[in-house]
């Protein structure tokens, strides 16, 4: 069946106490939202309509980066969870399939839930679990998986207010019903809002049929607040490290690994202490990443070693047996199979040829203050130390770099490139400049006195 979603971000999430828009506080180095938009993602969706309204620009440029085939529609006001679906409707006009109804920040409802929804036979599904603390939860009046009714829990009674099965807030229908169900809402309750829960009731007076589909708790969790965030964010990362080890990826200090929403981790690979994955991450099997290294953005192949204290930035590919060691950092490089660097040193915008040796405290040069220049190094070679390669520059294969050059020029192949000052010595001057700074000291101090 064809399927479309609609996504609820419009909210302002006063309760988080910020300038920036709920659905766009980091989650495992994301937006919240673009886990929710991941999660629909899993039902290959012909259309995605995401509903934005507080920081609405910056919502919308969020989402055209995880998705830029998405629809934006704004809701002006925020007059309820209904008339924020059907903002969203007109940008589903022709659209005969089954629509999903998500929230921005609610980011781990599991893809086999949404099937379920997806596979109801009842005209109108919604989505709930049974809560520990039901607190303010909205209740599902219902008898089995036969839906009666959902009640806000403002509008409850105490007998209402009793039942633990909650609502989640998601719910699938068909487009052009729904379309109709919320069409019709009215806002007669306690917030004077137009409620999406009230299609329930509108679907059951037309004699529809509508049904429960539950899911734990846990799936359910909404953010609202700077702390419900925390607890989000311990609840994936756990979830991220028991799931990377059952697939046979070694952990040293598991509760120091922080991982991305798609950190990709191949089967014995080794992940030292204190390591922080941001997000487009892949690291392959066999490869160990070393205590304290920050990485984003970059790909490690088979039986490559980087750290400790290391930094790879996004584009940086490191090719088999490649070794990056401590206080390196590495962007937008690439690392032919056996290169080691082993210290103090950056590479930046850089193509480095296999099995060649990087010295400590070598730099690409690649920004002139307007733009980016490319290094390119060959095979076999020998950078010595403290060497600055003033990009755009190219050092032939099996050629050498004298310690301490500044490399403005090309570097034939096979040949030793020395780019420094020639040394001079002055006999005695160290102690004669040694005991003129001594005076002027002297000097300042009894001013001072």
């Amino acid at each position: 069946m064809a399927t479309a979603l609609i996504v609820l971000a419009a909210g302002q999430g006063t309760r988080m106490n910020s300038d920036l828009p709920k659905v766009l506080h980091p989650l495992a180095g994301v937006p919240i939202l673009w886990h929710a938009l991941q999660a629909g993602r899993s039902l290959d969706p012909e259309r995605v309509v995401v509903v934005t309204g507080h920081g609405a620009a910056a919502v919308e440029a969020s989402v055209r980066a995880y998705d830029p085939d998405a629809t934006c529609v704004r809701q002006a006001e925020q007059l309820g969870t209904g008339h924020a679906v059907a903002q969203a409707m007109p940008a589903l006009a022709g659209f005969a399939g089954r629509v999903v109804v998500l929230y921005g920040d609610t980011p781990f409802i599991h893809p086999d839930t949404l099937q379920a929804l997806i596979d109801s036979p009842a005209e109108v599904t919604v989505l709930g679990f049974e809560a520990a603390d039901p607190a303010r939860y909205g209740r599902l009046v219902a008898a089995g998986d036969r839906l009666d009714r959902i009640v806000e829990w403002k509008d409850a009674t105490e007998a209402e207010r009793a039942i633990t099965l909650c609502n989640s807030g998601v719910l699938a229908a068909e487009a052009g019903l729904l379309a109709e169900l919320v069409a019709g809402l009215g806002n007669d309750n306690a917030a004077g809002e137009y409620y999406l829960t009230d299609v329930v009731g509108a679907a059951r007076a037309r004699g529809l049929a509508a049904r429960v589909v539950t899911c734990p708790e846990a799936e359910t969790l909404g953010i609202n607040t700077r702390v419900e965030l925390a607890r989000a964010e311990a609840a994936f990362q756990a979830r991220a490290r028991a799931e990377a080890m059952e697939t046979g990826v070694t952990l040293q200090a598991p509760d120091t690994v922080f991982f991305s929403f798609d950190t990709a981790i191949g089967r014995d690979a080794v992940i030292g202490p204190n390591v922080v994955f941001g997000p487009g991450v892949t690291v392959e099997s066999g490869a160990e990443v070393r205590a304290f290294c920050h990485l984003e953005g970059c790909h490690i192949s088979r039986g490559a070693s980087v750290g400790p204290f290391a930094r790879l930035r996004p584009g940086a590919e490191l090719a088999e047996d490649v070794h990056v060691g401590n206080f390196v950092e590495i962007k937008n490089s690439i690392l032919d199979e056996g290169v080691k660097v082993g210290h103090l040193t950056y590479l930046g915008d850089a193509q480095v040829g296999e099995r060649t040796n990087v010295g400590a405290g070598t730099v690409t040069c690649n920004y002139d203050g307007v733009s980016k220049h490319r290094t390119v190094i060959g095979r076999e070679v020998f950078i010595g130390s403290d060497t600055m390669l003033v990009a755009p520059v190219t050092v032939g294969d099996r050629a050498m770099t004298a310690s301490g050059s500044v490399i403005t020029g090309d570097v034939p192949e096979a040949a030793l490139a020395i780019g420094r000052a020639r040394q001079v010595s002055k006999p005695g001057l160290a102690v004669k400049l040694f005991e003129k700074l001594k005076a002027e000291a002297d000097r300042r101090q009894k001013k001072v006195r």
